[in-house]
């Protein structure tokens, strides 16, 4: 490595030399390292072109899960969540028992390992959301459920600092992650104060597919707002937001 001197100042390759900028300022490098076309057929790459497909297929997987909840992931800030979740698919494809390594892909059955992941880092749900709840996902007729006994929201809600209201939220989707398509549906509570006392027990409903035939997901998520003269703002661009997979039926 190399540091890049003088008033002009490189970006890119000319020749077996690559230019590029850190925070340490300017450097230039030699090319190296195996090249595309060995990787891709030399025998002795064999494991890495199965890794490589793997976590290929998960980080599509996660993509396409991330996608199903844009109407609530747009709601959060966790710049590293794509990272975390194409680690945790990486887990599910590993777990295919069925076919063989470089060829391994998310079974259904599988996606069970997803419950309890997190997709905002920052916006714990578990650590926010402190007042029990059950939850429930009825297959045959196409409903799924989030009920909360009556609680104190003052109490068992860890609002940020700057919050006056939020609001609860439950989403399913039937994802098939061989077609690449899923059906997305979402129930909010009401928008409430964070320093109510008396909330009244919550169900939170969502209807799927009646006797879907895909994985069914159902969500919890957490929103927090600063009402201004009777308007509700999203609290610093939803970096306290949290939304968690609450339970996963993936047949």
């Amino acid at each position: 490595m190399a540091r890049q001197e003088g008033i002009i100042k490189l970006k890119g390759q000319i020749g077996d030399l690559a230019f590029y900028k850190t925070k340490d300022g300017y450097q230039a490098r030699t090319k190296g390292g195996v090249s595309a076309d060995r990787i891709a057929n030399d025998p002795r790459y064999q494991r890495t072109r199965e890794n490589g497909a793997e976590f290929g297929r998960a980080a599509r997987a996660g993509k396409l899960f991330r996608t199903a909840f844009k109407t609530l992931t747009s709601q959060l800030a966790d710049k590293k969540i794509s990272n975390r979740l194409s680690k945790q698919m990486l887990k599910v494809v590993q777990a295919d028992t069925i076919n063989e390594r470089g060829m391994r892909m998310v079974l259904d059955a599988e996606t069970e390992m997803l419950a309890g992941f997190e997709f905002n880092a920052n916006g714990i749900v578990s650590t926010t959301v402190n007042m029990p709840y059950s939850t429930g996902i009825d297959r045959a007729t196409g409903v799924a459920n989030i009920n909360f006994e009556a609680f104190n929201a003052r109490d068992m809600v860890a609002s940020p600092r700057g919050a006056t209201h939020f609001k609860l939220s439950a989403a399913t989707a039937v994802i098939d992650f061989e077609e690449s398509v899923y059906v997305l549906n979402v129930t909010d509570s009401a928008v409430l104060p964070v320093t109510e006392v008396a909330v009244p027990l919550t169900n939170l409903s969502c209807n799927v597919t009646p006797a879907a035939t895909k994985p069914i997901f159902l969500l919890l998520g957490v929103s927090f707002y600063q009402r201004v003269n009777g308007v509700d703002y999203i609290l610093s661009n939803g970096a306290y937001n949290g939304l968690v997979v609450v339970q996963v039926n993936g047949l």
